[in-house]
């Protein structure tokens, strides 16, 4: 997936919407920012996740961060193989690197996500 397709959090983690699917990942700077990744926690398939509450943290070498839903939902598939291999995360974040794909139950989250070029001017005022 190409980051200018995508919908951000300002929290940083990224949306692409298909057919009522959200999948869902964090954005290189968060990945960037954080550095050495050496743990991640996942929520399992078929919990709830809701715009703007944590679903799960990543930890860094630095600090432990949440994971913020960007959407509301149910979570149909997590990338179990991620905990594992968070190097993906570095290499292919839009790609390889997602995180969640949520069945949405509402798309009012998604009128609250920034386009490419709003989080990408987010992030130079931030």
């Amino acid at each position: 997936m190409k980051p200018e397709d995508l919908l951000f959090a300002s929290t940083h983690e990224w949306a692409h919407v298909s057919d009522g699917i959200a999948t869902v990942g964090i954005s290189a700077q968060a990945v960037e920012a954080l550095t050495d990744l050496v743990y991640m926690e996942l929520p399992a398939a078929g919990a709830t996740v809701t715009s703007g509450e944590p679903f799960g943290e990543v930890e860094s070498v630095k600090a432990t961060s949440d994971l913020y839903s960007p959407v509301d939902g149910e979570i149909i598939e997590v990338n179990t193989s991620l905990p594992d291999n968070l190097d993906v995360l570095g290499t292919d974040p839009y790609g390889a690197g997602w995180i969640l794909k949520v069945k949405l139950s509402g798309e009012d989250a998604l009128a609250k996500l920034l386009d490419h070029d709003a989080y990408q001017k987010q992030n130079a005022e931030g």
